[in-house]
């Protein structure tokens, strides 16, 4: 659909808990119900994403490929048609370690995983909460980057950050790496500090920050404890009709 390769998108912010995993799991599944043929990949060592997809992290994953320990029979189906999963878990606690001393230690996720880039439409990266290794890999493997964020005072620092390693590893490592966007997590209109967030973050990003809000909604963390993806736990509440919305912008993008 997008010629032979799939898009490949990491889902990244250094801050812990700004919705990487559930903005990675809910654009995936709502690409999948389209049609589109969806890779999750789990480079978490808390391994959320699998379990926020029924998949079971006691299986070999993405770690043990990359170790050669398995191959590609390690990818799980999940409940949603379409939307396959590659789980993390507690091995990937290690593995920033191990690869400091591996040769071309930055590109061992862009060499696991070429063999299947044909496989899929998109193959989307749920990175740790840091820029260690494990992301530097996802950094040079990835063609986009989305970035989750929290509407609070301090986001602005962290994405300072964060946008200056992204462009260093394009300089230096991965030539064809875009920002595909910005996405608000978390959002209450009601609340000023949220929307002065926004306002300034809009003012100066402008056109990287997607449209769509992903608003704060009790079904949407109710979801991820029942193994599914918003759109298959309550497709008519306002967190799955917010993803459908960011989804369907992240298609406009990537074509």
């Amino acid at each position: 659909m997008f010629g032979m390769s799939a898009h490949k998108i990491i889902f990244l912010n250094q801050k812990g808990g700004v919705g990487k995993t559930t903005t990675a799991v809910n654009v995936g599944s709502a690409l999948a119900k389209e049609g589109y043929k969806v890779l999750l990949v789990d480079l978490d060592s808390q391994g959320n994403l699998s379990s926020s997809v029924s998949v079971d992290t006691s299986k070999p994953g993405i770690y043990e490929i990359l170790a050669e320990e398995a191959d590609f029979s390690a990818i799980q189906s999940t409940p949603v048609n379409n939307l396959y999963c590659l789980s993390g878990g507690i091995n990937m606690a290690g593995l920033a370690i191990e690869l400091v001393d591996e040769n071309r230690r930055e590109f061992f996720l862009k060499e696991a995983l070429a063999p299947i880039a044909n496989d899929y439409d998109f193959i989307f990266a749920d990175c740790p909460p840091a820029l260690d290794l494990v992301t530097m890999n996802a950094l040079c493997w990835a063609d986009s980057v989305i970035i989750p964020m929290q509407c609070e005072y301090f986001a602005m620092e962290g994405l300072n950050l964060l946008l200056r390693t992204i462009s260093s590893i394009k300089k230096q490592l991965n030539p064809s790496l875009e920002v595909l966007g910005i996405v608000f997590t978390m959002y209450s209109s009601r609340s000023n500090l949220n929307n002065e967030v926004v306002d300034d973050i809009t003012a100066y990003f402008k056109d990287l920050v997607f449209d769509t809000k992903i608003p704060r909604n009790v079904r949407l963390s109710e979801a991820p404890s029942h193994g599914l993806p918003i759109n298959a736990y309550d497709n008519s509440c306002s967190g799955s009709k917010a993803y459908n919305a960011l989804a369907k912008e992240v298609l406009d993008r990537v074509n």
